[in-house]
């Protein structure tokens, strides 16, 4: 091959769109384009009319890109399958225009499942990358198992974000195509996500009183993030000292009704509650982050969150759940601490704990932290993975 390999990389959600898959499929997208390939992004949304298709070259935050990633946004219909057949069409006249040499689908739902088969009938290697909620979800009634164990077993490349994830992956396919499993963990950029102190102006903004401590979430806030026991755990960190949480992002629409009854025991909770709402820009996301004095991460399923990292990027103390590969990533009393989800309730409990370690002792494992993701999940470890894959299926990346 004497060109740059070109990726047909179907997500079900891609930046601008809220969460952790859309962040890591802009992030994976673009480590591509780093190892040296042409990608075209397509992704559903209904954003768009119905059938619309919207495409447009894309750079990142540098205007570095050069024109080698363009994201499609197909209108969704109202109905999957309409929709799926529809977005099969378009992906048929893309490849005649595009002549793709490797199809991806990120996060293994009905994108991945369309990566495959497009995959399949074009002849072409497909790689599907696993985050984690995703496998959960289709694994267990309403979720379409024969669906899922279809698309992992087809693929040519199964991708998994934490050892966890890709032992479950194993478990569920045939013993021959296991060793198409790969672990690749999510990575941080440790030079916008710095350590730093809290910037008064911004958390006055905020309606944060002075004095108080800050508990922090990050992400998109829903049931599986643990909703329930960070309301628990604010209302029993209030009881011994002022406190605030500060969600460094938003509340899932179809939550609000939980989070109002949650906050219907407590109603002066209503006021100890700031929302930042979805900040794009990262550098946002880490200049919120330097205001918490504890990061919660307290899922009651994950892969590798992105926020996790990034909070311990920024050198700041983390309290997680023992759920997907968080334990891969904090070691306990070390880089940070650990609740195991059958004991949640204890969340509050657990924070009480280390708001009151002294100074010196929160600083020594948040520095920890920070050295171990910038270490272990640096952007260059990534792209250097993404290249012995592409090597690995025959591609060789970076060519002009």
């Amino acid at each position: 091959m004497n060109r740059r390999p070109r990726i047909a990389f179907i997500a079900s959600r891609f930046a601008p769109d809220l969460g952790g898959v859309a962040r890591s499929a802009s992030r994976t997208a673009q480590s591509l384009v780093a190892a040296g390939c042409d990608v075209d992004v397509f992704t559903l949304t209904r954003g768009v009319p119905p059938g619309q298709l919207v495409s447009l070259r894309s750079a990142d935050e540098h205007g570095s890109l050069d024109g080698r990633l363009t994201v499609h946004r197909l209108g969704a219909f109202a109905h999957e399958d309409l929709t799926l057949q529809h977005a099969e069409m378009v992906l048929e006249w893309l490849a005649d225009e595009r002549a793709f040499d490797l199809v991806w689908g990120h996060y293994v739902d009905a994108a991945a499942f369309v990566a495959v088969l497009f995959a399949e009938r074009r002849g072409l290697p497909s790689v599907v990358s696993a985050r984690g909620n995703d496998i959960e979800r289709l694994a267990y009634p309403p979720g379409d198992f024969a669906r899922l164990r279809w698309t992992l077993e087809r693929a040519t490349r199964v991708l998994a974000v934490s050892a966890a994830l890709a032992g479950k992956i194993r478990a569920i396919v045939d013993e021959r195509v296991r060793g198409r499993v790969h672990e690749t963990p999510n990575v941080v950029d440790s030079d916008v996500f710095l350590p730093g102190g809290p910037d008064p102006k911004r958390r006055a903004r905020l309606g944060i009183p002075e004095g108080a401590v800050v508990l922090g979430f990050s992400g998109e806030l829903r049931h599986k993030k643990g909703l329930p026991f960070l309301v628990r755990a604010l209302a029993e960190v209030r009881a011994t000292r002022p406190a605030h949480l500060l969600v460094i992002g938003e509340v899932r629409p179809r939550e609000h009704e939980a989070l109002s009854v949650a906050l219907e025991a407590d109603r002066s909770l209503r006021d100890a509650i700031a929302i930042t709402g979805h900040l794009e820009d990262p550098h946002e996301v880490a200049a919120h982050l330097r205001l918490c004095d504890l990061v919660l991460v307290p899922s009651l399923w994950d892969g590798m969150p992105n926020a996790l990292l990034e909070a311990m990027a920024c050198a700041r103390v983390v309290l997680t759940s023992d759920a997907g590969g968080m334990p891969e990533v904090v070691k306990h009393g070390e880089t940070g601490f650990i609740v195991r989800r059958a004991e949640l309730h204890r969340l509050g409990e657990a924070a009480i704990e280390l708001l009151d370690l002294d100074a010196a002792a929160r600083d020594r494992i948040g520095m920890a932290a920070r050295a171990h993701v910038a270490g272990a999940h640096a952007p260059d470890r990534e792209i250097a993975s993404l290249q012995g894959l592409l090597e690995s299926l025959g591609l060789r990346a970076g060519m002009a």
